[in-house]
């Protein structure tokens, strides 16, 4: 009897070739095609979410952006106005700025208004507004001088804010409404 074992060692010699032996720089050649393949695609998913965040805001993406701070204002988008809320389920205006500047800048501001104006900021003019400065309004026709509504200025004019009938949006100061009802801005101090 023939011995087997020979037969089907020879057979899988000539079929089976065996494999190269993949050095240090093939592993390494290998892992950087990898990373950089992962890296392209998240490249390419961090522009699609900023593009979306840009889009839904109705602005143009900067460079000197702190995309932080637009991308919290867009989580927010379209969240009802509800007197004293402070979840994404309703919002009043300054409970939106309140969590707002507690997650992007960790800082806890007054909840109201005109406390915040009054005790967490320095007035400023319009022409000076920045990127997270606070807009401060009379909405109530009582008096010129009183606060009743706050927003935080994004840039181009737009700032995000609670409005009552359409939760929180975004508005831009040129128009009517809040060119009337315009009080001052405001600089959150340190």
């Amino acid at each position: 009897m023939e011995n087997t074992s020979n037969v089907n060692s020879s057979y899988f010699q000539k079929i089976v070739k065996p494999c190269p032996k993949i050095t240090v720089s093939g592993y390494l050649l290998l892992f950087i095609v990898v990373v950089l393949a992962g890296c392209s695609s998240t490249r390419r998913l961090e522009k699609k979410m900023h593009n979306e965040t840009y889009h839904s805001l109705g602005l143009e993406e900067s460079r000197k952006d702190n995309f932080e701070l637009y991308k919290e204002v867009a989580s927010w988008l379209y969240t009802p106005h509800v007197d004293g809320g402070l979840s994404h389920s309703g919002v009043d205006c300054s409970g939106f700025v309140y969590m707002v500047y507690k997650k992007v800048y960790g800082k806890t501001l007054e909840r109201n208004a005109a406390n915040i104006l009054k005790k967490n900021c320095r007035k400023i003019n319009r022409s000076h507004l920045r990127e997270g400065d606070l807009v401060f309004f009379n909405t109530a026709g009582k008096g010129k001088s009183s606060v009743n509504h706050v927003g935080i200025y994004l840039k181009e004019g737009g700032f995000a804010h609670t409005s009552s009938s359409r939760g929180v949006m975004v508005s831009n100061l040129d128009e009517n409404y809040f060119s009337k009802t315009w009080i001052c801005g405001g600089r959150v101090k340190d």
